[in-house]
């Protein structure tokens, strides 16, 4: 699956979620895109997942609308996320095209 991080979802989880192919926001140059421009350029682009730390996106956007998915971490801390990273694991390999997944970050 291929998966792109929105600026602020921590680089490091990148290894967790092994075999998918993860990029970042940044790594495309796509760090400056709004949410709704960038969910349009990922999904023409090819990506399945997008993983962000923003909680107003769901507000922000249709989701559902797109074959895009959207999994949203409920923090940036890496400490947390790593300890969480099976339920992120969980919550990526269960997306279907254009479903919304809040992950609570204990």
């Amino acid at each position: 699956m291929r998966i792109l991080f929105d600026q602020g979802t921590p680089v490091p989880l990148r290894k967790l979620l092994n075999p998918h192919q993860v990029e970042t926001a940044f790594e495309r140059a796509w760090n400056t895109l709004s949410n709704g421009d960038l969910l349009a350029v990922a999904e023409q682009e090819g990506f399945e997942v997008l993983v962000t730390t923003d909680r107003k996106l769901p507000g922000q956007q249709s989701l559902g609308e797109g074959k895009i998915a959207v999994v949203v971490l409920s923090s940036t801390s890496w400490p947390r996320i790593r300890k969480a990273a099976e339920a992120i694991r969980q919550a990526v390999d269960a997306c279907v095209p254009g479903s919304f997944m809040e992950v609570n970050i204990p």
